[in-house]
Parts: structure tokens; C-alpha cells; sequence
């Protein structure tokens, strides 16, 4: 309902929260919750009364408004809210009529808005659960969807407030109102912890297990199922694994038009309430059986949503009749709009993984018949989720009999990394089968070919041919800003094979030197990426010293050993850049 700003109950209202320009750690929760969940630079909860707006809960806001926490109705998107009673949602400050001019555009730098209303137990509007961008944003529906809910936990939050301190003034506060209090705490609490809990759940186990957890306490379920539609629209039972083996073989997959509570919530998209086991009889007949082997009373089952309708349903089950209220089945259906947004997340993920995963085993060739050589390599990603990112290696053997040995790294963590380590290491390896020249000639190729198609991204490589010579074999290479390779000699001499330029992607037409040594019989050159010496708490000269100390007692081991012991001792099973290795080992 809309308001007046001078509006005496209203006002009366405001007053009874208790809040004023002060922060409350309770409604920072709040906005720093939608700051997170939304991805806004600022979110605000913000109570306005006949002459100011005051911010209890705030979430980057700059000086001196953060420490303020107020501001005068000349800088207020949320009076408009107030007045109206209905939730304002701005793509564009500088342009909309509605607020343009407002003084909050120019001084707290507020471009994108929107803002939910926040009621009392009356329906008075007393203020705006906001998110605020600093740029024109387009406000998807589920966003507001999602900043809605939140509006609603925290109007139950400063309704309760209102309940309180009225209750310490009053005694004789009947215990029935201070159950139905409570009750409400907890339930805008459930929520709360779900809106969080679930937004760092990242894979299907993680959503059923927070679920489980989240409801220990409030609801108290006997059981809570996770149930999906797949493509052929059969119901998969997601959660069995907290059921006996008997239960969940039978319901782990069936026909969506089977009586079942997942089933009917999934195809109708509405709740399924059963109170008693009459109920259970009435409208899940299917599923009877197994209440009664379960000895369940009562159930309910909410439909989970997704873009295209109900991607499956959320169910819970009693030994007891429980008859759920309207407050409750809100809650349920809530907490099943965020299950099922952070389910359509973890699937996001999930495919994201396949997906990099292919990427990066297609990327990497394998190695070639080396002979008379050896030939080993790693690659081991930075502990991410998609598990890919810019480092390769790569080897080719001419007719001749000689190598070429390739190691690079292009900047960047990501899938863009991968693909643009991809297209580098086509066109460098077209260069190397195409064209005889030295090195440093192929370096200067692909760079160059880098700032014709227009994507100069840094990119360290190094190029290294493996030829015969009067003594033995010898090393010839280009090194385009990249970790100097090491030479381990039979006997445990470790030394850095020095001699580098600047990297591809800089500048165009620069000098490349080609550098050579030649190999002593039994010796191993190990070609890294910078992953595997680089570190936030560690120097690089500290790093590499390991590198030669680990090197040095492994001159005689297998070449598969000696990459293994390398990257188990200098970076252990996490770490925070990709690590790409090829080992060359020289026959004896």
C-alpha cells in the first residue's frame, strides 16, 4: 500500500524499530547478503521518515555517507518507494523521469536501482531493501525474484523488532503472539542462511546437503528429497543416499505421471500438501506404500523452478501430521526457488568442467616416438573449477630424426586462455613443419601473425630444436620472455640453459636471438611454466633454488619419476597458476 512520507502511523511505526542512522549487525547481514548474491557495488537497507533516510544496514557506500548512514530526501530513490508502496526498478538514473535530478545520481554515484518495499505487520511501507549499481543495468527476473524473497525476510525481521521492544513494555504479551514471533524469526533466519548457504553450493551433493541442514531445526523433516526431471521427463531421485537401499532403488527413476508427491509437484508446478496419511491415500497413491514402510504421516513436495518451467521438486516428509500454514508453505516455496536456482548453477558448473576438460586433453598432443631421446610431460592445472587454463607443451619429430620442443604460457585462467593457447600453438606448429628456419625466425613469425589478426595477447614461449653435431646432439633455442629451461647432467650439475627476449604480444618487428648448447651424453633438460616456481609468499630465486635442489638427486631416475617428484615437491596437490612440463632426456 502506498503511503504518505508524514504519514503519523507510519512514522510511529519507524520509531518502534528502534533504528535510526546507526549500523544494526542484523540488517548489514542483510545487505551485504544482496551486495553478494546480486553482484552490486552498493546495497542499502534503508528506512525513510518526513525529513531523511537512514541506513541500518549498508554495504559499500564511500565516505562520508558509510559513516553517516543517512542522507537528506533530496538524495532518496526509496522515498518513491514508500509513496508508492510498490518496488522500484531504475536501468538508468540519468534518464528515467522518475528521478532524474536527484542528487543522489551526482553524490553517491547511484545509476542502476532497485528497490523492494519493507513493510510493518500493518502493510505501512517504512522504507527499501535496495541494490544499487554504479553503471545502466538491465534487472533480470530473477534477480528481483531473488531480491524480493530478501525484502520479505528482513520486513519479518523489522516486524519482529517492533514486536520486541513492544513486548518489553508490555508483559502481559500473550505467549501465543511471542510463539508466532519467534516462528517468524525463524523462518526469515531460514532463509536467510539459505540465500547464503546455498550461493556457495556449488555441486548437486553440496545444494541436498545444505538443504538437509538448513531445515534441521526449523522444520524437522524425517527425510528430504531432491528429485529432477531429466530429457525423457522421468523423474530421478537425487537424494537417496540418506534412504535404505530398497526405498531408493525402487524410486530411482520412473515416469513423471506416476502419483508420486516429486512426480505430481514437477508436472502440475504447484505444491503438493499432504497433512495425514488420508491424504497421502488421496492424492499420492503411488507413494502410499511406502509411507506406510517408512512409518511417514505427512509430506509436502514444491516444485523446484527453472527457465522452462519445473526442472523437478523439493520433499519433505514427517513421522507425524503436520499440517503446514501458509507462513510455512511461503517459506518452503522460497527455499525451493533458491534450491533450484543453485541447482541450475552446479549443472552450469558441472558442464563447464566437461566442457574445459575436453578442451584442455585436446589441446595437449601426445608425445611422439622421441628415439634415441626420452620424452615426458605434465600438466597440472591450478585448483579451479574448470580445471583448463593457457600453459602447453608440445613436441614434433622431423624425418631427419630431429625434435622440436615447444613450452608456452598465455596470460589468462579461463576457457578465453585456452582457446587462445590453442590457436598459438596451431599456427606455431604449422611454422615448424612448414618453414626450416632457426628459432628465433619462427618466434618472430608467430608474433607477428599475433598483431595481424589482432589478438596480442602476452604470451610466453619457448622454441627448441634437438639436432645432431659432430660431438653428440646439440640445443638450439628462442625464448620469448619465458622460464629459463634447466640442464641436469648425469652426475647432478644442475644449470639454468640463460638466454631469453621480450614476449610475444608487445611490440611488433623485435630482434629474437636463438641461443644453443650442447648436450652432455645422459643429461636431461626440463622446460616448465612459471606455475611451477611462482608463489604469493615465496621469491623466485628462493623457487628456482629448490627447483635445482630437487633436480640435483634425480639425475638417474625415470623421466616419468622425475616430472612426478618435481611437481609433488614444489607444488603439492594445490596451487595457484597451471603447471605445463617437458623433460628431454639425451641418450647416454
Amino acid at each position: 500500500m502506498s503511503d504518505r512520507l508524514d504519514d503519523p502511523d507510519r512514522l510511529t511505526s519507524l520509531v518502534r524499530t528502534g533504528l535510526g542512522a546507526a549500523a544494526d549487525p542484523m540488517f548489514d547481514r542483510f545487505a551485504s547478503i544482496v551486495q553478494r548474491t546480486l553482484g552490486v557495488p552498493v546495497a542499502l537497507v534503508s528506512l525513510v521518515d518526513d525529513a531523511r533516510q537512514v541506513f541500518p544496514g549498508a554495504y559499500g557506500l564511500a565516505e562520508p555517507w558509510q559513516q553517516q548512514r543517512q542522507t537528506p530526501l533530496s538524495h532518496s530513490f526509496c522515498r518513491h518507494v514508500v509513496t508508492s508502496g510498490e518496488p522500484l526498478v531504475i536501468t538508468d538514473a540519468r534518464v528515467d523521469p522518475r528521478v532524474a535530478g536527484n542528487l543522489a545520481i551526482t553524490d553517491l554515484g547511484v545509476v542502476g536501482y532497485a528497490g523492494m518495499p519493507l513493510t510493518d505487520g500493518n502493510g505501512r511501507t517504512l522504507g527499501s531493501l535496495c541494490a544499487i549499481d554504479a553503471s545502466p543495468r538491465q534487472w533480470t527476473a530473477a534477480e528481483l525474484a531473488l531480491l524480493a524473497d530478501l525484502a520479505a525476510a528482513c520486513s519479518e525481521s523489522l516486524r519482529l523488532r517492533i514486536a520486541s521492544r513492544a513486548a518489553l513494555s508490555r508483559e502481559e504479551i500473550a505467549r501465543g503472539e511471542q510463539k508466532a514471533a519467534n516462528l517468524a524469526f525463524s523462518r526469515s533466519q531460514l532463509l536467510l542462511r539459505a540465500s547464503v548457504a546455498l550461493a556457495d553450493a556449488n555441486t548437486l551433493a553440496d545444494v541436498i546437503g545444505t538443504v538437509r541442514t538448513l531445515v534441521t531445526g526449523t522444520l524437522d523433516p524425517d527425510y528430504v528429497g531432491v528429485s529432477l526431471l531429466d530429457t525423457d521427463r522421468q523423474v530421478n531421485l537425487q537424494s537417496g543416499g540418506s534412504l535404505p537401499d530398497r526405498v531408493a532403488d525402487r524410486w530411482r527413476r520412473y515416469p513423471q505421471t506416476a502419483r508420486t508427491p516429486s512426480a505430481l509437484a514437477a508436472h502440475t508446478g504447484r505444491p503438493i500438501l499432504l497433512p495425514d496419511p488420508a491424504a497421502v491415500a488421496e492424492q499420492v497413491p503411488d507413494a502410499a506404500a511406502t509411507f506406510t514402510e517408512m512409518g511417514w504421516q505427512s509430506g509436502a513436495s514444491v516444485p523446484l523452478p527453472g527457465p522452462r518451467g519445473p526442472i523437478g521438486a523439493l520433499t519433505f516428509v514427517w513421522k507425524e501430521r503436520y499440517p503446514l500454514d501458509a507462513a510455512e508453505q511461503a517459506v518452503l516455496a522460497a527455499l525451493a526457488g533458491y534450491v533450484g536456482q543453485a541447482l541450475q548453477r552446479a549443472d552450469y558448473l558441472f558442464s563447464r568442467e566437461q566442457v574445459a576438460t575436453l578442451l584442455q586433453q585436446a589441446m595437449l598432443s601426445d608425445l611422439p616416438d622421441a628415439t634415441p631421446f626420452e620424452l615426458a610431460a605434465r600438466y597440472s592445472p591450478a585448483a579451479r573449477g574448470e580445471h583448463v587454463g593457457g600453459d602447453w607443451y608440445d613436441a614434433v619429430r622431423f624425418e631427419d630424426g630431429h625434435l622440436a620442443l615447444v613450452v608456452g604460457d598465455v596470460t589468462g585462467h579461463d576457457m578465453l586462455a585456452a582457446a587462445r593457447m590453442g590457436q598459438l600453438r596451431s599456427m606455431l606448429r604449422a611454422f615448424i613443419v612448414d618453414r626450416l628456419e632457426p628459432p628465433s625466425a619462427l618466434l618472430r613469425r608467430l608474433d607477428a601473425a599475433m598483431q595481424v589478426l589482432g589478438d596480442p595477447t602476452p604470451t610466453t614461449a619457448l622454441l627448441a630444436y634437438v639436432q645432431p653435431d659432430e660431438t653428440g646432439y646439440r640445443l638450439q633455442w628462442a625464448n620469448a620472455g619465458h622460464p629459463s629451461p634447466v640442464l641436469l647432467e648425469a652426475d647432478g650439475t644442475v644449470s639454468p640453459l640463460v638466454g631469453r627476449d621480450m614476449l610475444l604480444g608487445v611490440r611488433r618487428r623485435l630482434p629474437r636471438t636463438n641461443y644453443s648448447r650442447t648436450l652432455p651424453p645422459g643429461s636431461t633438460v626440463l622446460f616448465y611454466t612459471d606455475g611451477l616456481i611462482e608463489t604469493r609468499t615465496d621469491t623466485l630465486d628462493d623457487r628456482k633454488r629448490q627447483l635445482h635442489g630437487v633436480l640435483t638427486g634425480l639425475a638417474g631416475a625415470p623421466l616419468p619419476d622425475l616430472l612426478d617428484e618435481v611437481l609433488s615437491r614444489l607444488v603439492g596437490d594445490s596451487h595457484e597458476d597451471d603447471v605445463a612440463m617437458l623433460a628431454l632426456r639425451n641418450p647416454a
